[in-house]
């Protein structure tokens, strides 16, 4: 297991790099280019620029979340082939920077959702959550987009674009008709292309679980469930197709049983996203801090499969809780994620001390 700390950069991270290189056992960042659009190439000056602050600091860049997918590609249009050549150029200036493991996602038009950046808890720490009836309530995504810029705290959400999202509208239109047959055709399509320059240059691709895992705005969901995860490692059934497990994604559905996943699918696990939640309604829940009491997983049970099965993937905390006062990125302060580096490296170590 390699422990790593997910940050957005010099110019769009509240957390300086040196307080991240100060959590025990931390040994990189999963870390990202966050003024590129998807689409967008990956020049080699532009990663080299990026590793370099990095490695600075003590710490390695062997992660990068995420190198974008243009919508183009997951709508299988023709104009996806110069989108697919920018990814394949990418992922060759990435892995010779020594970058092993690109975590993307295929979700159509938004990348994750909650209908509160800023829950505040009753012992007055805040966090996200998601409450499918205000979903539904809503209704229109323009509004949607409103409320994350009101809660944006100022900083760039990923996955949220606005140049994108500015012609939500117009993508609503592209993606009418698009089932969940074609969106899945069109990821093994890309994954088919990328696999030859994947194995040359030993880059893990790893498709993060749609989140949450059912369909908003009656658009499609590829990564959801067991029998999903199944099918994508299958139609492309190359080791260098991957899994990013993320607990909370998944888990926020009853029906997925996350230690068993990890007991399933462990060797197709190169990158793991460790988190907790509340679950507590149907489709409603809350992030929580790591510890198992205060959520509804068994994070022991999801350390101890990953220990098990997959020993060698990067893990990193997940999504945490404002405390202590911290104003950061919804999700993405330092301290809560530092005490959930902690949790998990006290779980680790117990379990390689029972041999």
């Amino acid at each position: 297991m390699k422990m790593v700390f997910r940050w957005f950069g010099e110019k769009h991270d509240s957390i300086p790099i040196q307080y991240v290189s100060q959590i025990p056992n931390v040994s990189g960042v999963a870390a990202t280019l966050m003024d590129k659009q998807a689409g967008d190439l990956w020049t080699a000056d532009e990663i080299a620029a990026l590793k370099n602050s990095i490695t600075a600091a003590g710490l390695e860049m062997e992660v990068i979340e995420s190198v974008n997918i243009h919508d183009d590609i997951k709508l299988g249009v023709p104009s996806r082939e110069k989108y697919i050549e920018n990814y394949k150029e990418t992922i060759k200036n990435l892995g010779q920077a020594g970058v092993r493991v690109i975590c993307y996602n295929f979700m159509p038009i938004f990348d994750w959702m909650r209908t509160d950046l800023w829950k505040k808890l009753d012992d007055g720490s805040e966090t996200m959550s998601y409450d499918h009836t205000v979903m539904e309530s809503i209704g229109e995504p323009n509004e949607m987009i409103r409320r994350f810029e009101a809660g944006s705290g100022g900083f760039s959400l990923p996955g949220w674009e606005p140049e994108r999202l500015s012609m939500v509208k117009e993508l609503f239109r592209k993606y009418d008709g698009i089932t969940h047959d074609d969106l899945m055709d069109h990821l093994r399509y890309f994954l088919e292309q990328i696999m030859p320059v994947c194995e040359e240059y030993n880059v893990k691709m790893a498709i993060h679980p749609d989140d949450p895992p059912w369909d908003l705005f009656g658009l499609p969901r590829v990564l959801k469930d067991r029998d999903s995860m199944q099918e994508i490692l299958t139609m492309v059934d190359n080791p260098y197709n991957g899994i990013t497990l993320c607990t909370g994604s998944l888990g926020v559905s009853p029906d997925n049983d996350i230690p068993a996943l990890i007991r399933e699918f462990g060797a197709r696990i190169p990158f793991a996203h460790v988190r907790n939640f509340k679950r507590t309604a149907d489709k409603t829940f809350w992030e929580t801090s790591h510890f198992t009491p205060d959520g509804s997983l068994d994070m022991y049970a999801i350390v101890k499969a990953l220990h098990d099965c997959a020993p060698d993937c990067y893990i990193r905390p997940d999504h945490g809780r404002m405390i202590w006062g911290e104003k950061g990125r919804p999700g993405y302060g330092l301290y809560d994620r530092a005490l959930g580096v902690a949790y998990i490296n006290g779980l680790w170590e117990s379990m390689d001390r029972q041999g």
